[in-house]
């Protein structure tokens, strides 16, 4: 088949296209300026020189592919009748509220199924569900080159590691609103408490512990410029902006926690603010640093963004495809493709997950066993030429 990759430097773009050619498919890549994410002439002639031939006006691609979903390539798929398969690794991701989502070229992948079920609720026929994936082939040799450095055994570099975003800066929105009425941000702050203390359930979808009338209240002194040209759930932009405090506030707490116990690290972006003892590496490059941080960790946790409602984060899959050890919160659907204290082990709260922690820092053997399970289940079942022979077929 002849795929039409667009490519906007997006960090696993040549794990992708690496599983493509090894399923026997022919890659181009496209690349060009969406700038507000609408159709205009001169994405329409980039796209237009590149797709379809000149001489005859057929189509040179059997489908054009993209991470994230991206508008002006459903548009200009539409208008020449060309299916336009996206697969979606970021979430929110608010592009999916575009008028366009529902053009029948598009086949659109989400790794949430809740999010998916909203989606399909909506009436579009065009969302399709599908894990998120890795490079075994890759990985599985950065592991083995990382393992013969040192005569096959592991040698470990930190005892607990969190790589991930603290989204304690400018994304953090509602910490950057200073004029909410006390009751109402009393409130609020209150149910963003007793969300942190609960992992896997979602407070503030429960009307009765957050009603509608608190979140039309905040939209009262927090406007968004509204376009008309996004179906945009404000309601639930609301709410995604509390669940990434709740975010913020997990993470510094838990990993404050772990600092003051057992030697922490922490790669993120520059700009983080400092977490006492936490001692922060800055970032990784994914195709490269990333594994082998992974795999040298003791224990890699996982602390899963809150607007991810279910679905399985990439970096869960990224740390046990790494042959490296994980705890995480609980996730719906880690609990349903995962055997918990097998595979990888789940923690309810972040007090069991600072216990839970505690138990296999001293427990290497069960470490190693279960990391191993959880590199042989990912290798096996969530590699991109698994995923996207299913994906692929339109």
């Amino acid at each position: 088949m002849n795929i039409l990759y667009y490519s906007w430097d997006e960090f696993n773009g040549e794990d992708c296209r690496d599983a493509m050619r090894k399923l026997g498919h022919h890659i181009d890549l496209i690349k060009f300026n969406t700038g507000n994410y609408e159709l205009n002439s001169e994405t329409l002639r980039v796209f237009e020189e590149k797709a379809i031939n000149k001489l005859d006006g057929k189509k040179n691609y059997d489908c054009v592919f993209s991470f994230d979903y991206i508008p002006a390539l459903s548009e200009a798929c539409q208008k020449y009748d060309i299916p336009y398969i996206s697969w979606v690794f970021d979430c929110p991701h608010y592009t999916l509220d575009s008028h366009t989502i529902g053009n029948p070229v598009n086949r659109v992948y989400v790794f949430d199924k809740i999010l998916y079920e909203r989606l399909c609720q909506k009436g579009y026929n065009t969302i399709r569900y599908s894990t998120l994936a890795v490079n075994s082939q890759r990985l599985q040799k950065i592991c083995e080159d990382l393992d013969a450095e040192t005569g096959g055994k592991i040698v470990y570099e930190h005892d607990v590691c969190f790589l991930g975003s603290l989204y304690d800066n400018e994304y953090n929105y509602y910490d950057r609103v200073k004029y909410l009425p006390p009751a109402l941000k009393g409130y609020t702050d209150a149910v963003i408490k007793a969300q942190e203390s609960l992992f896997g359930v979602d407070l503030f979808t429960e009307s009765e512990i957050y009603p509608y009338e608190k979140i039309k209240e905040l939209r009262e002194y927090i406007k968004f410029e509204e376009t008309g040209k996004f179906d945009i759930d404000y309601d639930n932009v609301m709410l995604d902006i509390l669940r990434k405090k709740v975010t913020v506030n997990e993470r510094h707490n838990i990993l404050l926690e772990m600092g003051k116990r057992y030697d922490t690290v922490l790669y993120t972006m520059p700009g983080a603010k400092p977490i006492e003892n936490v001692c922060n590496l800055g970032t990784a490059n994914y195709m490269t640093k990333m594994p082998r941080v992974f795999h040298k960790s003791k224990v890699n946790l996982n602390i899963t963004l809150r607007s991810i409602l279910s679905g399985i984060p990439l970096r869960v899959i990224d740390i046990l495809a790494a042959g490296g050890f994980l705890i995480t919160n609980y996730q719906a659907e880690i609990a349903e493709y995962f055997i918990d204290g097998e595979e990888l082990v789940m923690a309810y709260s972040p007090e069991d997950m600072i216990e839970k922690i505690g138990y296999y820092l001293e427990h290497e053997d069960e470490r190693k066993e279960i990391a191993s399970r959880g590199q042989e289940k990912v290798l096996r079942d969530f590699d991109y030429k698994i995923l996207l022979e299913g994906i692929l077929t339109i």
